[in-house]
């Protein structure tokens, strides 16, 4: 098969298909009225930070969602990471995917924890159990998993190994607010959960984030530390920082939370759409969700395999691009391969092959409620005729329209 480049594909005096950038990770709006009645609510009482009314009432209702005991919101999820880790105890060595967003690794080294880098799970992506045991040491005092695009990790077999080892399990889940493992919601694993509510994400507060947990003592660390410390007025009884959410996220997330079933209507249609337009092309595999979880269907993401495809995933995604649909290469190239861990451990790829091969392959596409079925159709149409090696001038010139 001969392969082709972007430069095969280019539109060469045509419109863009799309008029407008599609993105991954444009925001989900919904309920504009009743946050700005929320909005009007909170200046007219001038409480607009420091735990106030809606903050509490959003830790309130995303507990009772997840199903569990404690939820501390936070001015981001980073920051959350941060806290929980502290808050957990870890120190010496920490394991954890490389395929993450590189947040979740600097909240380690942030604090003077190695990341160890373990590989991931070929069919789900997610890190894999199997070479986490090899992974530790005497200075390894806990496992970091990653739940991604909406689907859980194997949350079983990290905590038999964590309960085994007697090691801290901790959970990144700024992909999996909505989802569940074994039927049970994703945010009462381990000893603590961090959701993210960026703009990005499928529920979000602009900005923000959330521990969630059952252990009594986590969150109780948790409280002082995201507000300096601060145990009453005046008194500050243990080192902390400023993580506190503000009232306005809050009424923000307050609002998504109310438009949930809306934003996973949409991406449910969306993500249907995409496996009914992209089904048969070859060389491309499309993220499965399993029937029997809950998923917030908020990731597209596909592997593009190049010997089969006959086209390469980057100039694939220069094609798209050219159309204004901003896919993006989620987690590309890897934590391992980016600083201060490419240089701290040059050669962590040789134990990462299944991280590598990903990170050289995957694609992420638009979604959410700025994405409508129709949108997802032409994008299909696009990636069809990119693998298939035919023009796109011809679709492109007649204003946009590929039919």
């Amino acid at each position: 098969m001969v392969k082709r480049d972007a430069s095969d594909l280019a539109i060469r005096g045509g419109r863009p298909a799309f008029d407008r950038r599609l993105h991954v990770g444009e925001p989900n709006i919904a309920g504009e009225a009743r946050f700005l009645e929320r909005a009007r609510d909170l200046l007219q009482r001038r409480r607009v930070t420091n735990r106030g009314p809606f903050v509490r009432e959003f830790e309130s209702r995303i507990a009772d969602y997840a199903g569990v005991r404690h939820c501390i919101a936070t001015c981001n999820a980073t920051i959350a990471l941060e806290i929980t880790i502290r808050a957990a105890g870890l120190s010496g060595e920490v394991i954890l995917p490389s395929w993450t967003f590189v947040a979740t690794a600097h909240a380690l080294q942030w604090q003077e924890i190695t990341p160890v880098f373990c590989d991931v799970d070929p069919r789900t992506y997610t890190i894999d159990p199997a070479r986490v045991e090899a992974l530790i040491t005497p200075r390894t005092t806990g496992i970091l998993g990653v739940h991604l695009w909406g689907r859980a990790c194997n949350v079983e077999a990290l905590t038999e190994i964590a309960r085994r080892r007697g090691l801290t399990l901790l959970f990144d889940a700024a992909h999996a607010f909505g989802c569940s493992s074994g039927g049970r919601m994703i945010g009462g694993f381990g000893e603590a959960e961090v959701f993210s509510f960026h703009a990005t994400k499928f529920l979000n507060s602009f900005e923000g984030g959330a521990v969630v947990t059952d252990d009594e003592r986590i969150a109780k660390k948790v409280r002082l530390m995201k507000n300096f410390g601060f145990s009453g007025r005046d008194r500050v009884t243990y080192i902390g920082t400023n993580g506190k959410m503000s009232e306005i996220a809050a009424a923000m997330g307050l609002t998504s939370l109310e438009n949930i079933d809306e934003f996973l209507a949409a991406n449910r249609a969306n993500w249907r759409a995409y496996r009914e337009g992209l089904d048969g092309i070859r060389g491309l595999s499309l993220i499965e969700y399993d029937g029997r979880e809950h998923s917030n269907f908020q990731y597209v993401a596909l592997e593009i395999d190049e010997n089969r495809a006959g086209i390469a995933r980057d100039a694939l995604l220069e094609v798209l691009h050219a159309e204004n649909v901003e896919a993006r290469r989620y987690f590309y190239p890897g934590a391992h391969r980016m600083e201060p861990y490419r240089s701290h451990q040059p050669h962590a790829g040789l134990l990462l092959p299944v991280t590598e091969r990903i990170a050289s392959r995957s694609l992420s596409l638009p979604t959410g409620t700025a994405v409508s079925p129709a949108d997802v159709e032409q994008i299909c149409q696009i990636v069809r005729l990119a693998v298939a090696g035919g023009p796109l001038v011809p679709a492109m010139a007649t204003g946009g329209c590929l039919s």
